[in-house]
Formats: structure tokens, sequence, C-alpha cells
């Protein structure tokens, strides 16, 4: 009965469509219970730490549950967006409603969709990492797939690696650079691999060019069915979403680096190289998420048998509340900094 405890993922999508279905200050259901009551639950209740035996760990990675729980979130995701498009288009609401709405949106792809695809997009299966990029279509970040499993995982830490932020780095100026130099590695990375398979640009094996095809062709779908309002309302909800997961990748690694080994390689990425957080209400909706630190140890490891790493650098406080700080850097900067261990400060490239 524990192991449904992730059903608690569900909730954010449930406040979402609460969102949707409603009017005047419940509009902002998805923003209140993610920003406010999540934090609040935080420090009420007590983290929980398990250790597992070898043989828990096989049972729950032979337990289908953890991974149907990870492939509902596809007609959840994409039923209540698409239900809150068509509402958007054929309703009249306040500025303040569209708002809480479009929002609401926002977050429901950030945590149920961007989330959960990156947690499919380690997976081994190709039906898997189909489902990854399916959940990213939405979010207009297909090209996350490959830059992420690619470029991120290998140069974390680095002045390689446009997703780890620098030590007294805006999450804003963060923002910029990081959406812009990960989709310019996406290609590089793809490039690469046309390269090393002796395929041509146009290929069927070229995936950027195919998320270059899919994601226009999801945007005309939208404005062909439900008109330019609802185009521009589905651009704003994946700008929203893919800000949110740089946010979460700015507090994930900020101000961390990887020591230079005389060779000219980095070291291997060790599990201090990332911030972990263990807030028990965080981890579950976030499927693990904040475990982050074991997550980049073992990357291929699934989120049910992540473990929390003590040692690691650890956030004072869970995502969302570490989200709400770091958009406030001074604040942000002033609780963080002292906590970057000096041996790994990482200033480079600001």
């Amino acid at each position: 009965m524990s192991d449904l405890k992730y059903l608690f993922a569900y909730t954010v999508p449930l406040a979402a469509l609460v969102s949707v279905l409603s009017n005047g200050v419940l509009t902002f259901t998805a923003p209140i219970y993610t920003f406010i009551f999540i934090p609040f639950l935080e420090i009420i209740l007590a983290d929980f730490d398990q250790k597992y035996t070898a043989s828990q760990k096989e049972n729950r990675l032979n337990n289908f549950l953890f991974d149907l729980l990870l492939y509902l979130n596809i007609p959840i995701v994409f039923g209540i967006l698409g239900y809150g498009l068509i509402l958007l288009s054929t309703t009249t609401y306040t500025t303040v409603e569209y708002v809480g709405i479009i929002l609401s949106l926002g977050i429901l792809l950030a945590t149920n969709a961007i989330n959960v695809a990156h947690e499919l997009g380690h997976r081994k299966t190709h039906f898997e990492r189909s489902l990854s990029k399916l959940l990213l279509m939405p979010c207009l970040y297909m090209h996350f797939y490959l830059e992420h499993n690619f470029g991120h995982h290998k140069n974390v830490a680095t002045p390689l690696d446009p997703a780890t932020s620098k030590l007294n780095q805006t999450v804003y100026h963060f923002w910029i650079i990081s959406v812009i130099q990960q989709y310019r590695n996406a290609w590089n990375i793809q490039f690469k691999l046309l390269q090393q398979q002796n395929r041509a640009f146009f290929s069927i094996k070229n995936d950027m060019l195919w998320y270059s095809l899919i994601q226009p062709a999801y945007l005309f779908s939208i404005y062909f069915f439900l008109g330019s309002f609802a185009l521009a309302v589905a651009i704003m909800v994946a700008v929203i979403s893919f800000l949110f997961l740089e946010t979460i990748n700015y507090i994930e690694h900020y101000g961390l680096q990887r020591k230079k080994l005389p060779s000219g390689r980095y070291e291997r990425v060790q599990p201090h190289h990332s911030w972990n957080s263990n807030h028990y209400i965080g981890r579950i909706v976030l499927y693990e998420l904040t475990r982050h630190s074991d997550h980049h140890f073992k990357a291929a490891k699934k989120y049910q048998v992540l473990e929390n790493i003590t040692d690691s650098p650890q956030l004072p406080f869970g995502y969302p509340s570490s989200i709400l700080l770091a958009f406030v850097p001074p604040i942000w900067f002033r609780l963080m900094n002292p906590r970057v261990p000096k041996e790994q400060i990482n200033f480079a490239n600001i």
C-alpha cells in the first residue's frame, strides 16, 4: 500500500483541472496548491528516508504499477490541456482568470509532462522513449530528450553544460543561456549521431528534423481547430512549462563544478555534483526527481529505487519553495552561496 503514495503525483493535475473548471480566484488553484500548500506540507511533515534491500529493489523494479503510474500521465495531461484550450477559446473570462488558468496549465505541463518525460527518457525501451517525446511535444521542448541524455548527463557541473547554473548567476540570465544553448547543443548532438551512423541530414533517424516538423504541426492543429487565441495560449503554456523546467535545472546544480583532471578531462560525476532534496511531498509529487544526486550518479536508475544521499549538498527547502526563492536572486544568493562547497564553486562563464 505504501507504493500508492505516488498517486499523490496526480494531485497537481487535479488542481489544474479545478483551475480550468473554475472562475475567480479558484482559477489559481494549481499555483496556490503547488507553491503554498505543498511547501506548507513539507514544513509540517517529517522527511522520510529509507534504504532498500537488494530484494526490495528487485521487487520494485519488477512491479508494473510504478510504470503504469507514469503512463497514465499521457491521457491525463493531454485531456486536461485539450479541455483547457477548448474552454479558453470558447468562454469569456476576466484577464485575471485567463492568467490563473494559463499558469495552471503551464504548471501541469512542467510537473506531469516534462518531469514524467524526463523519467521515461532515461528508459531503454523504444515505447517509453516515444512516450517521453510525446509528453515533451506540447511543451515545445522535444529537443530536451537529446540534449539531456547525451549532453547534460555527460557535461553536468562543467562549463560545457548550459543547464548547470553558476555561482551568482541569476535564474533570469540562466533562462536565456540555457534555453538557447541547449537547443544548439541538441542540433550538434544530432549531427554527431548522424555522422557516427553514416546517415544524411534528411534521414529518418534525424530526430531534430522530426521535432521541427511535429511541434509546428501540433501548433497548427490547435490553430486549425480552435483558432488563433488558443494557439497563443498553447505557446504561452509551453513557455511557462519549460521555464519551470529550467528553474529546476537552475536549483539542481547551482554553483557546483567537477574538478578538471591533469588529462584535461573532468572527474566522474559523483553525488556531490547535484543538490539533493529529501522533502517528502515534493519527492512523491515529482516522482523522486528531488533525489537528484542519486539520479545523476546512476542515470538509468528508475524513480522507485532512487535513494537519499545524505552526504551530497542539501537544499534547505523542497523544490516548490526553492523555485520561489530563486525568483528573488538576492535572497537566493544569501541563502545558497554559503552552502556551496568551496572546493566545487563554479564561477565560470557568468
